[in-house]
């Protein structure tokens, strides 16, 4: 069978440096830092005392107050964010068949925060098991994609997918192939995150993963750098609409870029440590490639996952010259959680938004942050490092990876 084409119509973004697609944007270009003390529990115990936290957003300025109260923070998140992505698509919620629009959301950990809050709650307690009723609704990772599909009444193929950090790659790589297969015409998808807790923030300390730069946070997250130590946590969402290309073109919606293919691998080496040589990484790349039927070298622009953790760096670079060989240094690489910090679900999600407006914009946002040279990383590679990058941007991949070897990878192209 002939795949159908799949184009991005709408985007959505809730993120530590724009609480819209355009400040998002607007931060990205600016080399915004996100990154700044925790304001939600006192830090006083902990290692790491700061965080990319969302900046001034309440959620019943968007959400019912009595709806809101029914979610953890990371479901408000994804109501928020979808919402944005449809009205930027401009669907007709009246003229689009309900029963061929889907929702695939991406979530790695769902609601840490109520899950916390009721244990603590519980402790506190002379051990009767006093529940909140909305407890399990609540904390339940499938709950984001729900809650927006019961809003819009979208009866297409609704679920969560959880890979850890590549959730929300995963779900719009679902998407592409629902859509792409005939099963849909439309699907939102995306991802959200909301760990930025006591359990959160103790259980990333423990394992020696967050950086502990207390003295001078919104410089923490510096990926590729000589000196970095670990990543930032972030929070927040980002949405899109993937479309069925006639379907958009017969509306009339605006095509930000076409998705062009996807693709998935496992490390199959480590709970959490990526294999030192990126070997699940030069697969990963490789797979999407293939599947978007596209050359190494049409490739202008990688927003890597970047994290800023001294072995993950190193190896996805390592992963790119292997599999783009001489052409690697024609590409312009970045991280944008140097801004934004790591998003853990949502990452995959607002880094593929990144790229779309790349395309769209003809700039490449950069990697700030950068001070001290790392002697294991290839000088020849532009990482975009510290300020924008004009260049004209026809195919932009984005690379998404999560703990136990989940690797995820997506391409954007300028629709023709």
């Amino acid at each position: 069978m002939e795949l159908k084409r799949v184009v991005v119509t709408g985007l959505g973004a809730l993120t530590p440096i724009g609480n819209t697609k355009d400040e998002y944007w607007d931060g990205l270009i600016g080399g915004k830092s996100g990154a700044a003390p925790i304001t939600y529990y006192d830090t006083e115990k902990f290692k790491t005392k700061f965080a990319c936290e969302l900046k001034n957003f309440n959620a019943t300025d968007f959400l019912d107050r009595k709806e809101a109260r029914k979610m953890d923070k990371f479901a408000q998140y994804a109501m928020v964010a979808s919402d944005e992505a449809i009205a930027d698509a401009k669907l007709n919620l009246d003229d689009v068949n309900k029963l061929r629009v889907g929702v695939i959301w991406g979530a790695g950990i769902g609601g840490l925060e109520t899950f916390q809050q009721e244990v603590l709650n519980f402790a506190a307690g002379d051990g009767t098991p006093r529940f909140n009723p909305f407890f399990i609704p609540k904390m339940i990772a499938d709950i984001a994609p729900a809650n927006i599909s019961i809003k819009h009444g979208f009866m297409g193929p609704n679920y969560t997918t959880v890979s850890a950090c590549a959730s929300s790659a995963n779900a719009m790589f679902d998407a592409l192939n629902m859509i792409r297969l005939g099963h849909c015409d439309v699907v939102v998808t995306g991802g959200s995150e909301a760990a930025v807790t006591i359990a959160g923030m103790g259980g990333f300390n423990a394992m020696h993963a967050l950086s502990t730069r207390n003295e001078s946070p919104e410089t923490a997250s510096r990926p590729f750098d000589g000196t970095r130590d670990g990543f930032v946590l972030g929070e927040g969402a980002g949405a899109l609409i993937l479309e069925e290309y006639e379907h958009a073109k017969a509306r009339g919606a605006k095509i930000y870029a076409e998705v062009a293919g996807g693709g998935l691998s496992s490390d199959a080496h480590h709970m959490t440590a990526p294999h030192p040589e990126g070997i699940g990484v030069v697969e990963v790349m490789k797979n999407c490639l293939e599947n978007a039927g596209l050359k190494p070298e049409e490739v202008d622009h990688i927003n890597t996952h970047g994290t800023s953790t001294p072995l993950g760096d190193v190896a996805e670079l390592k992963a790119i010259s292997k599999v783009f060989g001489d052409h690697a240094k024609h590409i312009n690489i970045n991280s944008t959680k140097s801004m934004t910090g790591h998003l853990l679900g949502a990452a995959g999600a607002i880094e593929a938004i990144a790229s779309i407006l790349a395309i769209e914009h003809g700039v490449v946002p950069p990697t700030i942050n950068h001070t001290t040279v790392d002697e294991n990383i290839d000088p020849e590679l532009n990482l975009t490092l510290n300020k924008a990058q004009k260049r004209s941007v026809n195919v932009a991949m984005s690379n998404t990876f999560g703990f136990g070897g989940h690797n995820a990878c997506v391409l954007f192209k300028k629709i023709d």
